[in-house]
C-alpha cells in the first residue's frame, strides 16, 4: 500500500515537471495585479488624471462647464483691460483690429463727446424761456452733422491707411469697428488705449 503511494507521487511529480518545462517561465512583480504586468508610472499618472478630469455625473460636469466658463470671462476681462492678445474677444483680435484701435485712440472725435453734450442739451431743452427751445434744438443738429463728418473723415482716412498698411488683407468690418469705438468716452473703452493723443503708428 505505501509502495503504490509513493509510485503515485513520483507519477504526478513528474507530470507537473513537464507541465512547467513546456511553459516559459516569465517573472512577475508581486506587486502587479494578477495576470497582468505593472503599468509604467506614467502610464499611471496619465490613467490617475483622466480618471480625475471625467465627471462622475450630469451636475458635476455642469458645473465644471459653468466654472470653465467663468474663468474664460474672466480672462477676457483681464485681457481687455492690459491688452493680452491671447484671451481678447475673437472681434477684438488680430493686427488690423489693433491698428484700428490706436488710430482711433490718437485722434480726437467728436463721437466720443456725444454724451456728454447730450446730457448738457437735455439739461438745457429743460429751460422754457421765449426762443431758448429752438437754440437747443439747433444744438442739437450742429452736433449730430459734426459727428456725421468726423465719421466720414474717419472712415475715409481710415480705410486708405489699412489699404497701405495691410495690403491684400481681408478688411471686412474694420471700419465700422473702428466707427463704434469712436462713439465710447477715451476712458471708458476695452480694450484700454495703448497710444497716447498724437501718436503716430
Amino acid at each position: 500500500m505505501f509502495r503504490s503511494r509513493s509510485k503515485e507521487e513520483r507519477s504526478a511529480k513528474t507530470t507537473d515537471d513537464k507541465v512547467t518545462a513546456d511553459q516559459p517561465q516569465q517573472p512577475r512583480d508581486p506587486q502587479a495585479p494578477k495576470g497582468r504586468p505593472t503599468p509604467k508610472r506614467s502610464e499611471a499618472n496619465a490613467q490617475r488624471r483622466s480618471t480625475a478630469s471625467t465627471p462622475a455625473n450630469r451636475k458635476d460636469a455642469t458645473r465644471r462647464a459653468r466654472d470653465a466658463r467663468r474663468a474664460d470671462l474672466a480672462r477676457q476681462r483681464e485681457a481687455l483691460a492690459n491688452g493680452d492678445e491671447r484671451f481678447l474677444p475673437a472681434r477684438d483680435k488680430g493686427p488690423i483690429r489693433r491698428y484700428c484701435r490706436d488710430f482711433v485712440d490718437a485722434r480726437y472725435s467728436v463721437a466720443e463727446f456725444f454724451l456728454p453734450l447730450a446730457v448738457l442739451i437735455l439739461v438745457l431743452s429743460m429751460i422754457n424761456r421765449g426762443s431758448f427751445q429752438a437754440y437747443v434744438l439747433l444744438a442739437w443738429l450742429v452736433v449730430i452733422v459734426l459727428i456725421v463728418i468726423n465719421s466720414v473723415i474717419t472712415a475715409v482716412t481710415l480705410k486708405s491707411a489699412l489699404k497701405k498698411k495691410f495690403p491684400g488683407e481681408n478688411l471686412r468690418g474694420a471700419v465700422p469697428y473702428a466707427l463704434m469705438r469712436t462713439l465710447q468716452m477715451r476712458r471708458l473703452r476695452l480694450p484700454k488705449p495703448k497710444v497716447a493723443r498724437g501718436e503716430k503708428h
